[in-house]
């Protein structure tokens, strides 16, 4: 089972997630919010093989938090994957807009610099803008879409500009999440949960209730779920190829 997307270090107790997600033998890819906080998160998931700790810098925080970019550079040799990154267009967030596009331009040409990543980006009502950003920098690495919320139009380009898809229970909920993922082209898609944010039901989402997001692959691609599990997997393995193997 795969998360793709999710905030360990945020959880009540984050060893006590770590310990469940190992136990399961989940693949996890933990993003964090800030540079600083990457360390501590990475050494918290170190006996868990199949954890894997990315950097990043939320777009929600760069108006406090841009700062910490000299930071981001300096770590970024450390870490095959970049994340929580991009663009938040929400009302709250829009008066830091051009902060916002400053650090996401300086983080892609970075990672561009250093070889390319693996990248999971936050694109909440600033799609068609994270997008350009994807265009403008195609060798800053794999652009994994985050619990992607845009436009059909957006989605389509973001297919023919190579982007994946990480997709969790709370986006397959709803009908405009469903009809989106069902645009995207099955291999390269991926299930997350973005816990603890995400809630379903009143409760923060866990990382192995992922597996609610195959359930809902399974209905919405008219799949039996083992080969959808299957399928998952191998998109997974295609992914990392040149990285690491789940």
């Amino acid at each position: 089972m795969i998360d793709f997307h999710c905030h360990l270090d945020l959880y009540p107790d984050p060893a006590g997630v770590i310990n469940d997600c190992r136990r399961r033998g989940l693949y996890v890819l933990s993003v964090t919010t800030t540079p600083t906080a990457w360390k501590a998160t990475s050494a918290l998931a170190g006996q868990a093989p199949r954890i894997r700790t990315a950097l990043g810098l939320h777009p929600q925080l760069v108006h406090e938090r841009s700062s910490e970019l000299p930071l981001f550079d300096e770590l970024l040799p450390l870490s095959n994957y970049v994340g929580e990154i991009g663009l938040d267009g929400a009302p709250k967030f829009r008066p830091h807009w051009h902060t916002q596009i400053a650090v996401f331009e300086h983080i892609l040409a970075t990672c561009s610099a250093a070889g390319g990543r693996i990248l999971s980006l936050h694109s909440r009502r600033a799609s068609s803008a994270v997008l350009d950003r994807v265009r403008a920098f195609p060798n800053a690495g794999t652009f994994v879409l985050h619990w992607f919320s845009g436009s059909a139009r957006d989605l389509d380009r973001a297919i023919k500009l190579g982007c994946w898809f990480s997709v969790g229970p709370t986006m397959l909920k709803g009908e405009s999440g469903r009809a989106l993922v069902a645009r995207i082209p099955r291999e390269r898609v991926l299930t997350e949960t973005d816990g603890p944010f995400a809630q379903l039901d009143g409760a923060a989402l866990l990382p192995w209730q992922a597996d609610l997001a195959i359930n809902n692959l399974s209905v919405l691609w008219s799949l039996p779920r083992e080969t959808v599990d299957q399928l998952l997997l191998a998109n997974l393995r295609r992914l990392l190829t040149n990285l690491d193997s789940p």
